[in-house]
C-alpha cells in the first residue's frame, strides 16, 4: 500500500507541475522555451532557499524528473561543491552534479537522431 501512495504523490506532484506549464502555455504569451527556463530558474531558486527539498520529500520522482528538479539538482550541486572547495565550487558544482543527466540526454538524443533520420521543417 505504501508503494501505491508513493506513486500517487509522484503523479500529483509531476502532474501539478505539468498543469502549471500547460496553463502558462495556454493563458500567457510566453514561449515554451521561456517557460522551460522559468522552470529551471524556479528549481534553482527554491533549491537555493532550501524549500524544494520538501517538494522532493513529498513528490519523489514527480519532483526531481521535471525541469524544476534539474534546477534543484544544479543548486544542490553548487551548495555541496562550495562547502568542499570554496568559491571555485560555485563554478563547477552544478555541472558536476548534473553530469550524468546531461551525458544521458546527449547520448540518447544522438542515438535517436541516428535511428530516425531527422529532417528540418519546411
Amino acid at each position: 500500500m505504501e508503494l501505491f501512495w508513493e506513486y500517487a504523490r509522484a503523479f500529483l506532484c509531476g502532474g501539478l507541475l505539468c498543469l502549471i506549464g500547460q496553463i502558462l502555455i495556454d493563458k500567457t504569451a510566453l514561449t515554451p522555451a521561456k517557460i522551460l527556463v522559468t522552470y529551471v530558474v524556479a528549481g534553482v531558486a527554491l533549491g537555493g532557499l532550501g524549500l524544494y527539498k520538501y517538494v522532493v520529500e513529498f513528490g519523489g520522482v514527480g519532483a526531481t524528473l521535471p525541469l524544476t528538479g534539474f534546477g534543484y539538482l544544479l543548486a544542490k550541486g553548487v551548495y555541496q561543491a562550495v562547502q568542499e572547495q570554496g568559491v571555485m565550487g560555485a563554478l563547477t558544482g552544478g555541472v558536476t552534479a548534473a553530469a550524468a543527466g546531461i551525458t544521458a540526454a546527449i547520448f540518447f538524443g544522438y542515438l535517436t537522431a541516428l535511428i530516425f533520420k531527422p529532417k528540418s521543417k519546411s
